[in-house]
Order: structure tokens, then C-alpha cells, then sequence
């Protein structure tokens, strides 16, 4: 088996150059690995002792941002680096401040590997909840480099617990300690002979808790609602979007929507736009405008979701109506109102939990999302009751980041 990944891993390697022609997402994928090397080479010098955090995308970036910061600032002599697989984590975060040195990982051959481990040599090597690159997990286990896995969350249906996966089995060998995020992931790396698994929990759940502490203010998202009511819809897809537009088109006036679609190219956005009755105003066009005037306002652009959320009286989450995979639900369930999310989340362990701890609607057509959506906006206190229940849920599932660096610590030489 390791004969055939490895074959099929360096001819995907070699097809790459042709891959990245098909779409602009592939370009960037195939583009940003051609300096890695060399970046890595500028970037760290020989003495540099560095600490190691991989991160498949932007999801998982965030979940290692609080175990970042706080390695971070417990030794401000460490460099930190953050590698990505996808796109759509290096590119929001290339120019990140938290890391010394961000790259994309490259692809997975013993090639690679034992030259980005040779020019690195990390202290300490960091996977965030998923993806385990056998060439890269050998290669530091070679070297003696301890090997964590945090806020991991494993499920039955995963390769590693099929009678096929011997091969998946053994790359885990190489893991020096797991943190999962719950018992489930525990149990299922105990059936198949892994005993150093600790359940700490997500630490995504340190993350939100955070944003609450900080200045949320946006001026022109204060102007934009001033006493209304307001919805926010997060990460929108076009499917999210057949069952929401019906009800924003149809509701009273004195209500406000502010929508973030997860895709922001102009296309998608004017469609959007052109299908929404009620008065609408872009944020690429707020300027100059009394934005009071407007019933809905579409966030065209990135990086404002987490504060808009904390203007939220009730939320919806998108992804789930469709397969794109339901974004984040911990953002608004931080600042204490209900949300209501699709019908496909049986992955999404965080959003079952709280669904059974009814601070969470789930949704399947139109009509269900209407029905919900009117309960919460004409009766306050209910609205309220279902808020402080997800708020509750943050809180008290924070804390798998001291026990994550506790470990961490214990295993950094530091002298």
C-alpha cells in the first residue's frame, strides 16, 4: 500500500502543472507551491527554532489560532509557521501577523518531505483536526520531532477504522499524542490500539469566547440597523438562498437583514441582489447613502462576519442545505441568540449537540424556515430563552486550549 500511494501521490505531484489550468482555485493551488522552498529558505535560518502548525484550510487555521497565540506568547523566542493545503486558507491568511513564516504545504512525496523537514527542522510539529500526510508524519518521526494532533474529530466511516486502512493505522503510529474533541474519537482510536488520546475538547470554543471581549463596533453596520430588528445570514450559498429570500422579500419593513454570501465574485452578488424585492444596498456602494433607508445589506466583502454577528437577533448559518458543509455556528453562539441552520449537518458534531440542547433549528424547506423564523421574531422571550442557551454552550465548553499548550509545553525543549 505504501508502494501505490506513493506512486499515485508523485504522479499527481507531476500532473500539477496541468491541473492548474482548469480553474483559478487550481491556479493559486499550483502557483503558490512553486517558492515554497525558497521562501522557506529566506525565511528561517539555521538557528531559528521553530514551532510547526498544519492547517488543511481556513476553518482549521482557526481552530489553532488560540493555541497559537498562546505558544506564541509564552515564547516569543520560537518562530512560528503555518502551513495550508487549500487556497482558501493561505490565501485570507498569507499576510497574517500571528505567524512568522506562512506557506502552502507541499504535495505529500518522500521528495518533499524530507526536504521541507531538512530545512524547517521544527521542534515541535502541530496538525490541526485533520489531514495526516504519511510522508510528512514518517519524516518527523524520523527525526525524533514530536507529532500533535489537536481538536481532532474522528468518525466510524473514516478509513483509519475500515479493515482497509492499515496503511492510514500506521501513518497514526508515528503520533505522539492526540487531542480529540470528543468520546466518540476517543473510543474509536482505543478500538484500533491508540491509548494516547485525550478528550480536551474544540478549541474553536476558546476561540469565539474571545470575540466577545473585543470591539465588535462597525459604524456603518450601527447606522445600517439603528433600533431594527436585525437577521444576520452568514455564509450563504445559492441554496441557502431558496429558502430564505421568499420570507425577506415577504416580511414587515421594520425588520433588517444584513446577508454575507460565502461567495462575493460580482456575478453572484447581483443576482442576489436582482432577486431581493426589498431595498438593498451593497456594501461596495454604502458610501455616500443613509444606510437606515435600506431593509437588507449584502456584505460584499471578507472579514467582518464574527463582529456583524454580535448586531445579530437571530442568525441563520449557511452550507447545509446543500454539500458545501455547514460553516461556523460557534461565531453567533458566542454572543447568545438563536440560529437556524439547513438540513445536512450530520457531520458537524457542535451543531447536533446544540440542536439537542434546543439552541439550534434546523431547517429543510422555505416554508420550515418561515415558520421558525417568525416563532423567533414575534416572541421575544422565547427568542431570547433559545439565545442564552447557545451562549451557555460556548461557555462551557472552553478550555481545550490550556490543556493543548500544558502538553506542549512539556514536550518543548526550551533550553
Amino acid at each position: 500500500m505504501n508502494f501505490f500511494y506513493n506512486l499515485l501521490i508523485s504522479v499527481f505531484n507531476a500532473l500539477l502543472p496541468v491541473i492548474g489550468v482548469i480553474s483559478p482555485k487550481l491556479t493559486l493551488f499550483v502557483k503558490g507551491r512553486r517558492t515554497v522552498f525558497e521562501v522557506l529558505e529566506k525565511s528561517l535560518k539555521i538557528e531559528d527554532r521553530v514551532i510547526w502548525f498544519h492547517c488543511a484550510s481556513l476553518g482549521e487555521y482557526e481552530q489553532g489560532v488560540p493555541v497559537m497565540e498562546m505558544m506564541k506568547s509564552t515564547y516569543p523566542d520560537h518562530k512560528i509557521l503555518v502551513t495550508f493545503f487549500s487556497p482558501s486558507g493561505y490565501e485570507v491568511k498569507k499576510n497574517s501577523t500571528l505567524a512568522d513564516v506562512i506557506v502552502y504545504l507541499p504535495i505529500d512525496t518522500m521528495t518533499n518531505a524530507r526536504k521541507f523537514i531538512k530545512l524547517v527542522q521544527p521542534e515541535l510539529a502541530v496538525f490541526v483536526k485533520y489531514e495526516f500526510w504519511p510522508n510528512y508524519l514518517m519524516e518527523l518521526k524520523k527525526n525524533v520531532i514530536p507529532i500533535t494532533i489537536i481538536s481532532a474529530a474522528f468518525r466510524e466511516d473514516q478509513a483509519f477504522f475500515r479493515w482497509y486502512g492499515g496503511f492510514m493505522r500506521n501513518a497514526l503510529k508515528t503520533v505522539d499524542h492526540f487531542f480529540v474533541q470528543d468520546a466518540t474519537s476517543k473510543g474509536l482510536l482505543n478500538q484500533v490500539g491508540f491509548s494516547n488520546v485525550t478528550v480536551s475538547g474544540d478549541t474553536r470554543f476558546d476561540r469565539v469566547s474571545h470575540q466577545i471581549e473585543m470591539n465588535n463596533q462597525v459604524d456603518f453596520i450601527s447606522e445600517f440597523i439603528g433600533d431594527r430588528l436585525c437577521i444576520v445570514i452568514g455564509s450563504s450559498w445559492t441554496e441557502d438562498e431558496e429558502v430564505f429570500l421568499d420570507f425577506v422579500n415577504q416580511v414587515a419593513n421594520d425588520l433588517c437583514f444584513i446577508i454575507a454570501p460565502h461567495e462575493i465574485k460580482d456575478n453572484g452578488v447581483q443576482s442576489l441582489k436582482q432577486k431581493l424585492t426589498k431595498k438593498t444596498v451593497l456594501f461596495s456602494e454604502k458610501e455616500g447613502k443613509n444606510l437606515n433607508d435600506y431593509q437588507v445589506f449584502v456584505m460584499n466583502t471578507i472579514g467582518y462576519l464574527s463582529r456583524v454577528y454580535s448586531y445579530a437577533d437571530i442568525a441563520y448559518v449557511g452550507g447545509a442545505m446543500g454539500t458545501s458543509g455547514l460553516h461556523n455556528i460557534l461565531e453567533p453562539a458566542t454572543f447568545g441568540i438563536p440560529i437556524i441552520i439547513g438540513q445536512h449537518f450530520e457531520k458537524f458534531g457542535e451543531a447536533k449537540q446544540l440542536q439537542k440542547l434546543a439552541g439550534l433549528f434546523s431547517i429543510s424547506n422555505a416554508s420550515e424556515f418561515s415558520n421558525i423564523m417568525n416563532k423567533l421574531i414575534e416572541n421575544k422571550k422565547y427568542r431570547q430563552q433559545t439565545g442564552m442557551i447557545a451562549g451557555h454552550f460556548i461557555n462551557s465548553n472552553t478550555g481545550a486550549t490550556d490543556i493543548i499548550v500544558k502538553y506542549l509545553a512539556d514536550n518543548l525543549d526550551t533550553t
